[in-house]
């Protein structure tokens, strides 16, 4: 299928996207890598009137590693896999780790972190690195700059916090996470994910202090799991009875929709177990590598 009719815009500051944004209305949408919204655009999922093309922002293109690690919104996943990987790899080598992830290289060579984000669907692993690491989204309109939370940011099914003028401009990791892992499984390589978890653990001393599991594919939005996080406080020495009771008691706490669950509840049920087991594992190793 080919899209609905658009006018198209080119963008070259933040200031003149957020003033187009401001001035299209509610049914212009940003586009940068494309390889979310055109998609869906192809088969009419999404209609805009108008396309505000930011891709030659190259103000936004950019990793920082000052207090904070802030990554630029039209920052490529190919750029994170390879560009920044040195500069990631002293305590969040996580991130650059999940890019081999994200669909194939030509889809990583044009992809964007902020479209991804703001694509937001719950198995996407920049979606799931932003919860799990407590990340801020920085977004940016005519009124200026405001910060929103990752964990308060996703609402559901390719539905955020933002507004219809505001667009992206970066995230911010506001601490390393030197023992997190993120795994996923896909039917194909490339593929969505159908579950994808992730987790970060505090380990002094060889002991776990405590620890975040974050879930795609359980929920319309990624979930950092309350029952793990109590799990895992001054849980001790990671061994893999343990890393198979933390897994089973937060598996046992979710509720899968049985229509919409590939295989069977209980196939994601068994699925998300074993990859929770693998990745806590491996992140109490400090074993930041793809299954």
């Amino acid at each position: 299928m080919k899209p609905a009719a658009f006018q198209y815009h080119r963008a070259h500051s933040v200031a003149q996207a957020v003033d187009l944004l401001a001035e299209l209305g509610e049914d212009a949408k940003i586009i940068a890598g494309g390889q979310s919204l055109v998609a869906m655009m192809n088969f009419r999922l999404a209609r805009p009137t108008s396309l505000i093309d930011v891709s030659g922002i190259t103000d936004l293109r950019y990793v920082d590693r000052d207090q904070t690690l802030t990554i630029g919104a039209l920052t490529t996943h190919y750029d994170i896999e390879r560009t920044f990987k040195p500069v990631l790899s002293e305590g969040y080598a996580v991130i650059s780790d999940a890019m081999q992830w994200v669909g194939h290289l030509p889809i990583r060579t044009r992809g964007t972190i902020g479209g991804s984000i703001a694509h937001a669907d719950a198995t996407a692993e920049w979606c799931l690195l932003t919860v799990l690491l407590d990340a801020e989204i920085v977004v940016a309109s005519t009124r200026g700059e405001r910060t929103i939370a990752a964990s308060e940011f996703f609402f559901g099914l390719y539905t955020t916090a933002l507004e219809y003028d505001e667009m992206i401009v970066a995230v911010r990791f506001p601490r390393p996470a030197p023992h997190a892992v993120l795994t996923e499984y896909a039917q194909r390589h490339g593929d969505f994910a159908v579950v994808a978890v992730a987790a970060d653990l505090d380990v002094t001393d060889g002991e776990v202090v405590s620890g975040r599991v974050a879930l795609g594919g359980v929920s319309p939005i990624p979930i950092v799991s309350a029952t793990a996080r109590a799990f895992l406080d001054s849980a001790g020495p990671m061994t893999v009875d343990l890393a198979e009771r933390c897994a089973t008691d937060t598996v046992s706490a979710l509720e899968f929709d049985e229509v919409d669950a590939p295989g069977g509840t209980d196939y994601l049920r068994g699925l998300t177990h074993h990859l929770l087991v693998t990745a806590l594992l491996r992140a109490a190793a400090h074993e930041s590598v793809a299954a």
